[in-house]
């Protein structure tokens, strides 16, 4: 005989049955607030762990918010990351709760440990309660002035996040002025790049209500300014650097002269190992030099190469960005890549809005010296798999073949296609056939 089916699921040991396991936890939690017997910070970690993971899959465990504030009082950075994290979470729906945490984060923002000084100085910024800005204000000056690059660099962004809840807070308290102080004196780069983020977001914000906002956002592109930054950019992280970069191409140099010095200074961030920043770098030389006619064959031939290395590592988003970019400048002066042909070859792998792009410029750069290298390549795509990039192929050939490159060869190669016996092929080819 068949034993019985059961009719119900266990529950999940992994989740709470109902409120009668949160309350256990919270007797837990309770118990062990005032406890400093060995091994007690172990005991929390498992049972924070436990809160943390309910929290995540999103079980409601607001109502241990006293007994996670009160198990905080150590040392342990773990303990103090898991209570944070739980705080934020819970915070900005429930103010009431939230005014429970500000004097454990306060007291937290003046430990010894500048990791934690910093942590909390983040959770504090991070509470987004409007009723509660008064208590950022004090935590976040001592933060600007700490010896510690960490707690600075928090802080520095935390001026942002309080100016996103209370604009007229943060200008009050001259945190502004702080900030530009600090960016042009700190000798950490991550400090000054965060600065740098900050006011460049609060200005911007400020501009269109206020023309002091707007004149300081213009000395951020000040010769000195500009300078000072460039002199510093191999400090900086990949992310910095490209903020620096972005800033730099809106600068309007006195003359050419300092147009070449400053693409000098920034010759070796065209090797750079990140995309972004080659990118960034590319911007500035064209943005700079797009009413020096003159050069820009030159500066075209000083980024081609950065380009073409960009196209063939990484990702196929990455290579479709760059390549959109060298798209542009094939069309721009075609005769300078026709060498560098071969670029453009479409791989087997690559996605198909890749292979567009690459058709698009395979019969941009065709000239007399390429054409059948270029065309033979094409025919192979005719036979691919994929039926809108054989269509795209045999419409590149018969353009190839309008710019009277080799006509009589290409008619011939297209009469060659009616013979593959593929409706959509012989359908493209017949459509161009009739443009001679």
């Amino acid at each position: 005989m068949a034993p019985p089916v059961q009719s119900q699921k266990s529950a999940s040991p992994s989740q709470p049955s109902g409120k009668g396991e949160v309350s256990d936890l919270k007797l837990q939690l309770r118990q062990l607030a005032g406890s400093r017997a060995p091994g007690t910070d172990d005991s929390k970690r498992d049972l924070f762990k436990k809160v943390i993971s309910y929290m995540t899959i999103g079980i409601d465990v607001s109502s241990l918010f006293s007994e996670m504030v009160m198990c905080s009082a150590t040392s342990d950075i773990v303990l103090k990351k898991m209570c944070y994290l739980y705080v934020g979470n819970y915070a900005k729906g429930n103010p009431d709760l939230a005014l429970l945490t500000i004097n454990f984060l306060q007291r937290d923002c003046r430990d010894e440990d500048p990791m934690i000084r910093g942590l909390a100085l983040r959770s504090l910024c991070s509470l987004r309660v409007a009723n509660l800005v008064e208590y950022l204000v004090g935590p976040l000056g001592l933060g600007l002035k700490d010896k510690n690059s960490y707690v600075r660099t928090v802080a520095a962004i935390g001026v942002l996040k309080l100016y996103c809840i209370s604009a007229s807070t943060c200008i009050d308290a001259d945190f502004t002025s702080m900030l530009k102080t600090l960016m042009l004196n700190d000798p950490d780069a991550q400090v000054v790049a965060n600065c740098l983020s900050s006011l460049q977001e609060i200005w911007s914000l400020e501009a269109s209500t206020s023309e002091e906002a707007s004149r300081e956002r213009e000395s951020l592109l000040s010769k000195p300014v500009i300078y000072y930054f460039l002199n510093r950019i191999k400090e900086f992280s990949e992310w910095a650097q490209c903020l620096v970069l972005d800033l730099v191409s809106k600068y309007v140099p006195a003359d050419s002269s300092e147009i070449f010095d400053i693409m000098n200074l920034l010759e070796d961030r065209l090797q750079h190992a990140n995309g972004a920043v080659v990118l960034a770098t590319i911007k500035v030389f064209l943005h700079m030099t797009l009413s020096m006619t003159d050069v820009h064959q030159q500066v075209y031939e000083r980024i081609k190469a950065p380009l073409l290395t960009l196209v063939s590592s990484g990702s196929s988003e990455q290579s479709y960005a760059v390549l959109s970019h060298l798209h542009l400048l094939v069309m721009r002066a075609p005769i300078l890549f026709s060498s560098d042909y071969k670029h453009f070859y479409c791989q087997y792998n690559e996605p198909s809005y890749v292979k567009k792009l690459k058709l698009d410029m395979l019969t941009a750069v065709a000239n007399e010296s390429n054409t059948y290298e270029i065309v033979t390549e094409l025919c192979e795509y005719v036979a691919n798999v994929d039926v809108p990039i054989a269509r795209e192929s045999v419409r590149a050939v018969g353009k190839i073949a309008l710019q009277q490159y080799d006509v009589n060869a290409i008619v011939d190669r297209l009469l060659q296609f009616l013979e593959m016996e593929k409706d959509y092929v012989t359908a493209e080819t017949l459509v161009k056939l009739l443009n001679f």
